[in-house]
């Protein structure tokens, strides 16, 4: 009897064990399987301090912003933006949707890599800002919503400016190694410095070459350049982008008139507006 008290006594002992087993391991699954909650507010402007402001060209600016805490997201949906606040050189408000370059897997802080133009009224802004300085910022605003291997591949035209978006949604495709999707990007530019994330899109042609191609287009080329030179033609897109197919769809985002210009070429080259998105 003592040999069947002592037997239950063990078993108890070992069946408690494997339930406090149990939980634990599904409470760090839990944990582990949670997604960290977002800093954004869509409805009310929240406060972000500039702890860091890097010069990239004469007009070309990269702005770092810390999250609350070093483990915080800021929880941006891949294929959105956020609304920016500041003020113009008259002491206006003024509110214009930007793109982070970084991702939810950048935690304790996001960038924005800004175009400061003389006249611009946002720009002003932005050029005025300081190392503990604060961004009012509001979001996610957008339509675009993306899921890994919705579609079979993107083709992308962008200009100027217009290349953060893509680029945050290259970034999140190529860095997701269940992702297959292929990118073809087309971006263009008035001159060699004023290309964007230059560096940045190389390695990641090199980096990724059977999943990532870019090509450069340029009004003013250098002497030596093997890019495409004036303005995205038919010819570029068809040479450099997914041919029009039910599992593709091209993404553009650029100043309005070249937004125009490329709707009117992918039109005449059989892209429906189910295959197309402007940002």
């Amino acid at each position: 009897m003592e040999f069947l008290h002592g037997q239950s006594t063990e078993t108890t002992v070992a069946v408690a064990v494997a339930v406090v087993a149990v939980a634990a391991g599904a409470g760090f699954l839990l944990l582990r399987s949670k997604k960290p909650k977002g800093c954004l507010d869509a409805e009310n402007f929240k406060e972000f301090k500039l702890v860091q402001k890097r010069q990239i060209s004469h007009n070309v600016a990269k702005f770092k912003f810390a999250l609350p805490t070093p483990t915080s997201v800021l929880g941006l949906p891949i294929g959105q933006h956020i609304s920016c606040r500041g003020q113009d050189a008259t002491g206006e408000e003024v509110i214009k949707p930007y793109t982070p370059t970084t991702l939810d897997s950048d935690i304790g802080y996001f960038e924005l890599v800004i175009k400061m133009y003389p006249q611009g009224r946002m720009s002003h802004h932005f050029r005025e800002m300081k190392v503990g300085d604060y961004m009012s910022v509001k979001g996610p605003k957008g339509r675009f919503k993306y899921q890994p291997g919705q579609v079979r591949a993107f083709g992308m035209i962008a200009g100027g400016s217009g290349i953060t978006p893509m680029f945050q949604v290259t970034r999140a495709i190529l860095e997701n190694p269940s992702d297959n999707t292929k990118i073809h990007l087309i971006y263009a530019n008035v001159t060699y410095d004023d290309i964007l994330l230059l560096e940045e899109l190389d390695n990641m042609a090199k980096n990724y070459p059977d999943r990532f191609k870019i090509y450069y287009v340029l009004n003013q080329p250098p002497e030596v350049w093997d890019g495409g030179v004036g303005f995205v033609s038919k010819e570029m897109i068809q040479a450099h982008c997914p041919a029009p197919a039910a599992d593709i769809q091209i993404l553009r985002c650029g100043p309005p008139p070249m937004n125009k210009a490329m709707a009117a070429n992918l039109d005449d080259l059989g892209y429906t507006k189910e295959m197309q998105f402007q940002f």
